[in-house]
């Protein structure tokens, strides 16, 4: 019997943590930024459960928004936890590829709301 009630608390505790999805509590927003100008259309990428960037691979995140026409992003329904998060956008004022990107790392607490304006430079 107390194998039974062993597995089962243990079988809980792995399908109550959905860290790695979407549908939680908290937000994540903010905007994207090169100096002080808006970037359009950029893609943000997510890694859950990290505070260390994966690269700038982009398969190797978890999901993706794109921010609005002034920068401006928004991941809802994130769940408590750490997270990396990657910009990726277009300046047509930097040279060719005129690409710019920046990664930051956060914390979320359960119901909460962050603000997380990512900076983005060109790329190397």
């Amino acid at each position: 019997m107390k194998n039974v009630i062993y597995c089962l608390l243990l079988a809980m505790v792995f399908t109550a943590c959905k860290k790695n999805e979407l549908g939680g509590k908290s937000t994540i927003r903010g905007k994207i930024a090169h100096h002080s100008k808006a970037i359009a259309n950029a893609t943000v990428y997510i890694k859950f459960g990290t505070q260390d960037s994966p690269g700038t691979d982009v398969s190797k995140y978890d999901a993706k928004v794109t921010a609005d026409i002034s920068g401006n992003y928004e991941f809802p329904g994130v769940y408590k936890g750490e997270y990396y998060l990657y910009a990726v956008g277009e300046d047509f004022a930097v040279p060719p590829p005129y690409q710019v990107v920046g990664g930051i790392p956060t914390r979320v607490r359960y119901n909460e709301t962050v603000v997380l304006d990512i900076p983005v430079t060109e790329g190397d």
